[in-house]
């Protein structure tokens, strides 16, 4: 098999496995009979070895299934939102996506394309737990991946749902672009479990990011996450430059709002794009011929953004729609650079 031909192979495929781990990976390993299961003694000497091609590797991503042996709680970062919550943090059980958005951060984190799962999620309870013994939390646990696409596989939604039941002063997101099935039905519905949706213009979603879910897809989606009785919040997150920028994200809230009664939407998120210094030279120099990423942002305290005339016009835009539909700025929460 050439290289190209072996670059080019459907997900999963392959299938790297860490000693001592196969029992618990037994369950996941059942959805691929056919891979090719490859025994390796640390996740890291596949997902973290040098010279890989990020987007090469997505093509055709193996999936790595591995112990977490550390690090399972991470305070929330800058460019994130707390959504006023005092004690806010992240956890990573999956990394990487199987989406491949053009503007994801994860493209300038991780050194390659390939998907790793942490199997021992009974760990990052433990380190959920002694956490809450000290104050309350909000944990998003799908920063680093888009948990509910892989649902169906993993379950990983109905575990930390089932796990939110049982700690009161525990509130987490699962934020995905990710389309229904019944697996999610499986999840236990709390006040607690938000199920965070990000929404994007038809012509973002065709061009920036690839392999998601059509607009109206998701909006299906959602109907049926709040017809479960899962609280949702709706995220125009990163809001993008795109042609007839101010048409096209009024265009988006009115079909949402024509989807679904905003009045039933717990809240929304706003933010424009923001990345990381660091993140940004690695993803410029991957993939140069990005519109996204080669336009010439603002760099201030280690990170780039739009000028802030610019963010704010984006945003007040989206605000002035939602504001039509009877959705005040009480519900709608901002990143904006200060």
């Amino acid at each position: 098999m050439s290289l190209k031909e072996t670059l080019l192979q459907p997900k999963f495929t392959e299938i790297y496995v860490e000693e001592g781990i196969r029992t618990q990976a037994d369950s996941i390993l059942s959805h691929f009979p056919n891979a090719h299961i490859i025994m390796i003694q640390d996740y890291r000497d596949v997902f973290d070895r040098p010279r890989q091609s990020y987007s090469l590797q997505h093509k055709s991503q193996k999936l790595i299934l591995a112990r977490k042996k550390d690090g399972f709680l991470y305070p929330g970062s800058p460019v994130c939102q707390s959504f006023g919550n005092p004690y806010f943090m992240y956890s990573s059980c999956v990394m990487n996506c199987v989406y491949d958005c053009s503007y994801c951060f994860l493209k300038g984190m991780y050194p390659g394309g390939n998907l790793a799962v942490f199997v021992n999620l009974e760990d990052y309870f433990d380190a959920v737990e002694k956490e809450l013994q000290k104050h309350s939390l909000y944990l998003c646990v799908s920063y680093d991946a888009d948990l509910l696409s892989l649902e169906s596989i993993l379950g990983y939604g109905r575990a930390w749902s089932e796990f939110v039941r049982k700690h009161d002063n525990l509130t987490i997101e699962i934020r995905t672009k990710g389309t229904f099935d019944t697996s999610w039905q499986k999840m236990t519905v709390s006040d607690r479990t938000i199920l965070a949706f990000t929404l994007s213009p038809e012509t973002v979603i065709a061009k920036e990011e690839k392999g998601t879910p059509s607009l109206s897809a998701r909006l299906a989606m959602l109907q049926k996450a709040m017809d479960l009785g899962f609280p949702v919040r709706i995220c125009f997150d990163p809001v993008l430059m795109c042609p007839d920028q101010k048409q096209a994200y009024q265009d988006l809230v009115e079909k949402i709002a024509t989807a679904i009664d905003l009045q039933k939407v717990r809240d929304f998120s706003l933010g424009s794009f923001r990345l990381s210094k660091v993140y940004m030279a690695r993803m410029r120099r991957q993939y140069p011929d990005s519109a996204v990423l080669q336009y010439p942002y603002v760099c201030e305290k280690g990170f780039y953004h739009l000028p802030a005339r610019i963010e704010t016009e984006m945003t007040d835009s989206i605000v002035e729609a939602l504001a039509e539909h009877g959705i005040g700025k009480e519900k709608i929460f901002f990143w904006r650079e200060s």
